[in-house]
């Protein structure tokens, strides 16, 4: 069965949105056009000196950058000085439909398993305690979807915040986003007060209320999950510890939810002991955490990089702001999709411990799935060859 989208085929001001970023969460809203200048690309190291470098250097145009990290910390960034801030507009967003007909996994659900089982064998609590896998979805339309299109349906969840950045693409390459809906905050500042909002530790919603609810409960019970978040916190709370003065952090993970999954959450809050520290600085230390990553972090790059098939780009980095004070906010890029023309990749990962299950962490990542699938409005037939989920037998 062909699915018939409700995205607009026409890419109407093309020029205009090959420079556009919209940040819009539950509170708040940043919506940018054109760029001004491009900060400098480099690593995660040096991003809070090259921040303050342009900053000071910086003579015109508005008092932000907005932007992108990768996943990988050594690799470049994509970050620029927008030419002009603007109003939100509903009316650039048309609801007529390209086809999205074709699907290809990256890897088979059998062979992200078997990925699986090889990290849970190389996990001895020393050297690798734990790592997140990631798998992909490759859908091919019939025309160019219209990013925008794209991230108005995913804003109809109210618990996350929506993106649509542009990414770097190849000399003469079509223009390419990054679209997607993010429940995570991985730092924000305001002043000398830090919040950062790790999730790690996710469980499928169901549409039954009590099956829901024991889903949630079971959740929060789960020692593999309790594990997997705590890995997360404690390097958080490591590298936010010796800036602050005062650092706050649950002794337990809260539950988190959107339309479609449960997650383990804990809002760590705190006050920096110097004003000189700016969110690029947090964020380019903190990046990548445990959430998206793994633990020891280096292990587990190295782990990631020998095993995932797709190169992730700039899924599973950060997105957001920093303003000439310091002040911004990042998120964590997941539940998104790379748009290029009639292109789109999905991603989804699953974080790895001892404890895991192969097939379980498929039916995960199956699960993480299913907020771009409804928002494309995938159908039945496609979505079970998009995300065949292993059998527990």
């Amino acid at each position: 069965m062909i699915n018939r989208l409700p995205f607009t085929e026409a890419m109407a001001n093309v020029e205009q949105r090959n420079t556009l970023f919209v940040l819009k969460g539950p509170t708040h809203q940043l919506q940018t056009e054109g760029c001004q200048a491009r900060l400098p690309a480099g690593n995660t190291t040096t991003l809070g000196q090259r921040v303050s470098e342009f900053f000071h250097g910086r003579s015109t145009g508005p008092d932000v950058l907005v932007g992108a990290l990768p996943f990988d910390p050594l690799a470049d960034d994509a970050l620029y000085q927008p030419a002009r801030l603007t109003a939100s507009d509903a009316g650039m967003v048309a609801p007529l439909a390209p086809l999205v007909d074709a699907c290809t996994p990256e890897p088979a659900a059998s062979d992200y398993a078997d990925m699986v089982a090889r990290c849970v064998a190389g996990i001895d609590g020393q050297a690798l305690s734990k790592a997140v896998l990631a798998r992909s979805l490759k859908l091919q339309a019939a025309a160019s979807l219209d990013p925008l299109a794209l991230a108005a349906r995913l804003e109809r969840d109210a618990s996350v915040t929506t993106y649509v950045l542009p990414v770097p693409v190849a000399s003469a390459a079509p223009p390419a986003w990054l679209v997607g809906a993010t429940p995570e905050l991985l730092i924000s500042r305001r002043g000398r007060t830090i919040v950062s909002h790790p999730l790690a530790g996710s469980a499928r919603r169901c549409a039954n209320a009590e099956q829901d609810a024991a889903a949630a409960s079971a959740l929060s019970a789960s020692t593999k999950d309790l594990e997997e978040h705590a890995y997360v916190v404690d390097a958080i709370k490591a590298v936010l510890a010796p800036l602050c003065s005062e650092l706050h952090t649950p002794e337990q993970p809260s539950l988190y939810t959107t339309d479609t999954m449960w997650h383990l959450g804990t809002r760590i809050t705190g006050t920096l002991k110097d004003d000189s520290i700016s969110v690029a600085m947090l964020a380019g230390l903190l990046h990548p955490t445990p959430a998206v990553c793994g633990t020891p972090r280096q292990q587990a790059l190295n782990t990631i990089a020998s095993l995932e098939p797709v190169d992730r780009g700039f899924y599973a980095g950060a997105v957001g702001w920093v303003n000439a004070e310091g002040d911004g906010d990042w998120y964590v890029a997941i539940r998104c999709a790379h748009v290029q023309a009639n292109t789109l990749r999905l991603f989804a990962g699953a974080g790895i411990v001892a404890d895991s299950v192969p097939a379980l962490e498929v039916a995960e990542t199956g699960a993480k799935f299913r907020a771009m699938l409804n928002a494309l409005g995938v159908d039945d037939e496609l979505e079970f060859e998009c995300n065949k989920e292993l059998s527990h037998d």
